[in-house]
């Protein structure tokens, strides 16, 4: 029996960590980026590990892992400008920016439960690549989304791209850890 919802706590702590050292080193210097900006950041990481996935030999000794935790820690900072929009000059320490990105995670995370609970954590049986196809789909409707201003006749918004692909990352990471063992 699978206990996702304490792996993705566990994985999502790890980016958390990440996250703050990141904050207290740079400050909340990420909050100049626009949507567009943070977008193609997430864009390069997914790119790079469909690159790693696919290419037999790597020039830089690492794994997917890195960009995964990229991937979910960027599209929170994504989440954040959409609630409060872009700033000229960081205003965030570290506390305010840390309970946002706690807020951010929690609906991400009731979001995962609920899909999870419907597909019958069916992404188990998924392979890495995949979910990376995944996250790059959700890209390139997030670019189309961008590039019409936020209009969409039909479709789901520009935060739920931002969540799924958070979710995605996140089962990517869980599955590479259990195939580690």
């Amino acid at each position: 029996m699978s206990n996702t919802s304490q792996e993705y706590d566990t994985i999502v702590g790890i980016c958390r960590t990440l996250f703050i050292n990141k904050m207290t080193d740079y400050g909340s210097a990420w909050r100049i980026l626009r949507l567009p900006s943070l977008t193609d950041q997430i864009f390069i990481k997914a790119q790079r590990i469909r690159s790693l996935q696919e290419n037999e030999v790597r020039k830089v000794n690492e794994d997917e892992t890195g960009e995964f935790i990229g991937i979910i820690n960027y599209s929170i900072m994504a989440l954040i400008q959409l609630e409060l929009g872009v700033v000229d000059q960081p205003d965030l320490n570290v506390e305010k920016a840390t309970a946002l990105y706690d807020e951010k995670i929690k609906l991400t995370k009731d979001l995962m439960e609920a899909k999870n609970h419907d597909y019958g954590e069916a992404w188990r049986e998924m392979r890495v690549s995949s979910l990376t196809d995944l996250i790059l789909q959700k890209l390139l409707r997030v670019k189309q989304i961008e590039d019409n201003k936020g209009k969409t006749l039909v479709s789901e918004g520009i935060d739920a791209n931002y969540q799924d692909m958070i979710n995605y990352a996140v089962f990517a990471l869980i599955l590479m850890n259990y195939h580690k063992k």
